[in-house]
Formats: structure tokens, sequence, C-alpha cells
């Protein structure tokens, strides 16, 4: 006895219901364009119209007919373009560039479709050959399928969030049919046939689809505006290969399976196998995802980056806080090198005498930056350019605007510096960053200086505000160092009020023996405490550094180991003291080579020695002490080494570092630093030779404090 209920009569009525819904969606369409003088709904309506025909195609002849699977693929087409039209809605046909090859790829496999009809046409008698074209149409349907869902996945993520609400329905529609249209595929390309409960209720998603546009109709009607991000279009590719993938893997084991027998179940664990690894391999590779990246920008994009993560993203790194935030120095590198994919960075901050010197690394620890890392005059050609370097075209001999005379030769000799990019703040240079060479090599085109060029300026406004509130910071601490000295002055002024009322009484009373012995108890108390008093200033006085005079600084160094060193026990040793006569003030040399022993002292092991050395270099004598000791970074000495008030010892005021400098400097010499975390520190002291007093002289002329020196 049959059945009361039948599926293909039931699929009939369900497909003239689809075909009644679209024709009036297709209808009103057209009914608002004629009222409303709009022109565009052409592609909306070509779909609609085409949706229509299908259905009733198919409810009256079979959807596997081939004229049934023509009308599907002017079907398929149909919403392909209407696809295409949402994404380019607001007029701007630039903002569809990163989706036509997928759109270019879907109608060209749709397009395939009615060879293969013609194929399973001419071989109606071959069974094999008829099950072979079906599998391979079903496997382009699959095809398609994935890659309209991937659009539609695309259209909604991309498009502004204020415009989603009138989107949401036509992307809810079309992923209603073509996931429908997904699952239907792959059960009958696993099942090598139809299901036909499957093919009567694909007249449901249908109907579902038109009353969900009816929806969207009624509920928004705003202008949509395609923009994706780099990230949805990465999400996008990545979705796209991972459906290519599935398709592979089943046509693969497919066609595996054809050869039968053991060999051909090896051979398809072999595949599985192959396929595996490889996947494993290469995609936690970030040479691999940085290379996909490059190839997204300069193929899929107008523009190569994507501004609107990279600010967000730009200020993450800046504004970041807290006791374990890097320093701002560190932040402003990996700031600029974060847009790049740069693997690493320097910054270089101009010092006070001109100089470009290390102020921070980040993820640099080999590169070797000299104390001077560039001079003034270079300086000076990046403050009045601005002129952003390629170091890869400078090396190749390219020299735009006589960049190679303002690059030194370490940066050269260093093939992983990339690019230098200046940090200007109103014309004036407060940084240079050095950036590493990024994992996937690339040469820097208009955009990337365009946007670096951008970006130092607004760093260069932070360093500034830096450097103002540090000079804040020093004029309110040189505000306390006052109020300090006042109470200083108060001891002083009690002393000479004590001292005064003694020599008064001691006009009347020098007779009595008992005045004469509280007398002298008054005086030492009063010289021990002036002498304690003198003791604690004395390193603050700069008066010593007025006189210069001709003195042996081989002996000054023998003079000033001998003073931490005992029989026996050898703290600091003399490793080269050749006899060299500078111009300097011998109390204050000694004051500068003290400072700097105890400092090196401090900073080593227990037992671990500190060394004195002297020579000549040109016009000047170079003394340096050297220790192995725990090092400074560079953002420490740049900011915190010669700041008064600023100490790491308990109890230490923080003047020692700073006064030693001031002192060199009043000699006409210089105080350098080079040191390294972990291994040491090296501080040079730079006076003039004896020698070049008449050019001294000539050169300083009024220079030199009240003219004070002594030959």
């Amino acid at each position: 006895m049959a059945s009361p209920f039948s599926w293909a009569g039931f699929g009939q009525w369900v497909f003239v219901t689809a075909a009644f819904a679209f024709l009036l969606l297709a209808g009103w369409r057209i009914e608002r364009r004629r009222r409303e003088r709009d022109g565009g709904g052409k592609a909306e309506i070509t779909a609609f119209i085409l949706a229509a025909a299908w259905a009733l195609v198919v409810a009256g002849i079979g959807a596997e007919t081939a004229l049934g699977q023509f009308f599907e693929t002017l079907r398929n087409l149909g919403w392909i373009g209407l696809t295409y039209a949402l994404f380019s809605r607001d007029g701007r046909h630039s903002s569809v560039a990163p989706i036509r090859p997928v759109i270019f790829a879907l109608v060209f496999v749709e397009l395939l479709q009615p060879l293969v009809l013609l194929a399973g046409l001419r071989e109606t008698g071959n069974l094999p050959a008829l099950a072979m074209v079906f599998q391979i149409a079903v496997l382009f349907r699959l095809l398609v399928a994935t890659g309209a869902l991937v659009l539609v996945h695309n259209l909604y993520a991309g498009a502004m969030a204020q415009q989603r609400v009138a989107l949401r329905w036509w992307c809810l529609a079309l992923a209603t049919i073509w996931g429908y249209d997904l699952n239907l595929y792959t059960i009958a390309y696993l099942s090598r046939v139809m299901p036909p409960e499957l093919s009567a209720l694909r007249g449901l998603a249908q109907i579902g689809a038109a009353a969900l546009l009816v929806i969207g109709a009624v509920r928004g009607r705003s202008a949509l505006r395609f923009s994706p991000s780099r990230a949805v279009a990465f999400q996008s590719l990545s979705l796209l290969v991972i459906g290519a993938y599935m398709l592979l893997m089943v046509s693969a084991a497919q066609s595996l399976a054809w050869l039968g027998g053991n060999s051909g179940q090896l051979a398809q664990l072999g595949f599985v196998f192959v396929t595996s690894v490889l996947i494993v391999a290469i995609m936690p590779s970030g040479r691999v995802r940085g290379w996909l990246k490059v190839m997204l920008a300069k193929h899929f994009f107008q523009h190569r980056y994507d501004y609107r993560a990279e600010w967000l993203r730009f200020t993450r790194t800046i504004g970041r806080a807290g006791a374990h935030a890097p320093p701002l120095h560190e932040r402003v590198v990996q700031a600029i090198a974060d847009i790049t994919d740069s693997a690493a960075g320097l910054l270089l901050v101009p010092a006070e005498t001109g100089e470009l010197v290390l102020a921070s690394r980040w993820q640099w620890p080999t590169a070797d930056v000299p104390a001077e890392a560039m001079s003034g005059p270079a300086v000076s050609f990046f403050e009045t350019r601005g002129f952003i370097v390629d170091l890869d075209e400078l090396r190749a001999g390219v020299n735009h605007q006589g960049e190679r005379d303002a690059v030194p030769q370490w940066l050269m000799d260093e093939h992983s510096a990339w690019a230098l990019v200046p940090l200007l703040h109103f014309d004036r240079l407060m940084g240079l960053v050095v950036l590493g060479r990024p994992p996937v090599g690339r040469k820097l085109d208009w955009e990337d200086f365009d946007l670096l060029r951008v970006v130092g300026m607004q760093l260069a406004s932070y360093l500034a505000e830096h450097a103002g509130q540090s000079a804040l910071l020093e004029a309110s601490r040189f505000d306390e160092f006052n109020r300090r000295m006042a109470f200083v002055m108060h001891d002083i002024k009690n002393l000479a009020s004590q001292l005064s009322l003694l020599s008064r009484n001691a006009e009347r009373h020098a007779e009595n023996p008992a005045f004469r012995a509280d007398m002298l108890i008054t005086l030492r108390n009063s010289a021990d405490k002036l002498n304690a008093l003198l003791a604690r200033l004395s390193r603050y006085g700069s008066s010593g550094g007025e006189r210069v005079e001709d003195v042996d600084a081989a002996e000054v160094i023998h003079a000033v180991a001998a003073r931490y060193n005992a029989p026996g026990l050898v703290r600091v040793h003399v490793t080269q003291d050749s006899p060299v006569r500078v111009l300097a003030n011998r109390e204050a040399l000694e004051q500068v080579l003290l400072h700097l022993v105890q400092n090196a002292l401090d900073a080593s092991p227990e037992g671990m020695a500190v060394f004195l050395q002297c020579r000549s270099d040109g016009l000047f004598c170079c003394i340096e002490v050297i220790d192995t000791g725990c090092g400074m970074s560079a953002d420490f000495i740049r900011s915190r080494l010669f700041k008064p008030f600023v100490s790491t010892k308990p109890g230490g005021f923080g003047i020692g570092a700073f006064e030693a400098r001031d002192l060199v400097r009043a000699m006409r010499g210089k105080l350098e630093v080079e040191s390294r975390e972990g291994l040491g520190s090296r501080f040079t002291v730079r006076l003039p030779l004896a020698a070049t007093q008449g050019l001294m002289d000539s050169i300083g002329g009024d220079a030199n404090p009240a003219g004070k020196r002594v030959a």
C-alpha cells in the first residue's frame, strides 16, 4: 500500500510557495524603485527573479534534471551578483577590491557547471562516467557554497557597526541559502546520491530566506559601507583555504578509495600523515604568517596598513603603566617597531653636548653602540631634513639627500639595522630610532615613510613632555635641597653665635681657670662640629675646578690607588701609567677619581678589583676607571646617573657623579661612560694635554673662569 505522504509532492508545493515569495519580493522592489525613482536595486530584482524561476523549474520537472541544474547555476550567479552589489552599495567602487578575486573565482567555478552538464548528456549510457560527472558537479557546488559563505561572513564583519542592523537580515538570508546547500551537497557527495528528503526540504530554506529578506526590507534601509580590517581579511582567507583543503581532502580520499584493497587504505593513511605533518610544521611558523600578511597587504589592499588597528596598538604600547611596565624610551622603540614588524630597535637621544647617545634598547642586546653614537653634524642633518633613511638603499650606494655623510660607520656595519626614523618636535630632534630588520624582508615605500614620519612626530611630543616633567622634578628637588641648606645655615649661625659669646666672655673671665677649661671644651666641640659639617659639604663645592695647572696624571692615579690599597690587600690596580702631563686642578682631579673609584668598588662584588689607567689620545689625556661589576642600563645612564639627588645607595645624596662631571667640565674636559649590564662599566675622563695650553687659550678665550690657570 502506498504511503499517503510523498516527499516529491511535498517538495513541489514548497518550491511553488518559494517561487511565489520571491516573485512578490521582485514586484515589491520594482514598485519601490519606480515610486522612489531609485536607480539601484537591479541586482536584487535579478536575484529574486532568477530564484523564483529556479524554484518553478524545480517544482515542475525536478532539481536533478539538466534544465533544473542550469537554472540553479543562474540562481547562484544571481545571489553572487547580489552579494557583490551589497559590498559596493555606497558607491565606493574601490571598496570591493579585496573581495573581487573571490567573486571572480566563484563565478568561474559556477560557469563550469554547464560544461559538466554537457559531459553528462554525452555519456547517458555510461553509468561509471555519469557517477563521476555527478561527483564533479557536486564538488563544484560545495566549493561555491563554501566561498559564498566566506563572502557573507566578510560582508557582515567588514561593515560599519551602525549599519549592521540593516545588513544583518541580508546576511542571515544568504547564509540560510548557502548553508543549506553546503550541508545538502556534502551529504550528496558522501552518499553519491541526492537525498530526496533534504531536496524537498530545500524549498523551506528558500521560503525562510525570503522571509528574512522581507524583515530586512521593513526594519531598515541604511546605506552600506564595506571596510574590512586586515584581521577580517586574513581570517576570511584562512576560512577559504580551510574550505578548499576540506574539499581537496575529500576528493583525494575518494580518489584513493577507488584504488581498492590494502594499497588504497595504505595510500589514504600516507596522504593523511604527510598533510598533517605539513600543516603542523608550517602553520605555526611566524615567518609563514608574516609572509602571508605581506602578500595580502601587497595584492589585496589599496593601503598597506590598517590605520585604526595601528593607532590602537600604538596607544596601548605608549600608554602602558604600572610597576612592571618598561620605561618610556623602551616603549617608544617598541611602538614604532611594531608598525613595521621590526624584530628589534634602538633609541638614540641628544646629549647635553649635542651628540646622540644610546638611551634604550628593545630586544637588541647584541648591538655594539659606541659612547658617541652619532656626531653633532649628523644630528643637525636629521634635525633640518627629517629624512627617514633606508639603510639597505644606503648600503647599495643610493644617496638621496647626502645622508651617507650623516650615518656613522658602525650603523653601516651593523647589517641587522634596517632604517633610521628621526623623532622631530617643532624642528628639534628629540631622538632617533634605529629599526632592526623584520623577519620578512621588504622594501620601504611611500606609505611606510608617511606613517613613520607622523608616528615619529607623535613620539617626539611624548619625549618632549617627559623631558619637561623631568626638568620640573629636578627643579623641585633643588628647592628641597635649598630647604635642607637652610638647616645647615642655621647650625652654622648657632656655632657663630656661640663663638662670638665665648669671645666676649673671655675679655672678662680670661683669668678664671674654670672658664678657661670650659672655653677649651667649647672650642673643641665647635671645631669638631664645623669640621664634620665641612666634610659633608666639601664634595658639593665647585671652587676647586676653577684653577688648572700642569699636573702629572700618572702621579694622580697612583695617589688615588694608594688611598684604597693596604699591605696585603690591593683593591685598585694601575694597569697603564704612561707619563702624561695634563691641564687640571690636582685636588679637583683627585676628587673626581675618588668619586669614580668608590662608585666602582661599590658596584663590584667583594674581592673584585678596579683598574686605573691613563694614556694620551691626540690632544687629550684619557684616564679610565674600569670595573667588572653589575653594570648599568642605557636608561639609567641617560636619565639617572648624572641627575642630582638620585642615588642607589642607602643614605646616598646622589651628587657624587653630578659633581664629578661638573668638575671635569670646569677643567675643559669631558666625562664619558660605557656600560653593559652584568659586564661592568668604563668611566673615561678626557682632559687637555698641558702641551695644548696655547691652543686651549686661543679656543677658550674668556671661557676659563677668572683666568686663574697657573702654568
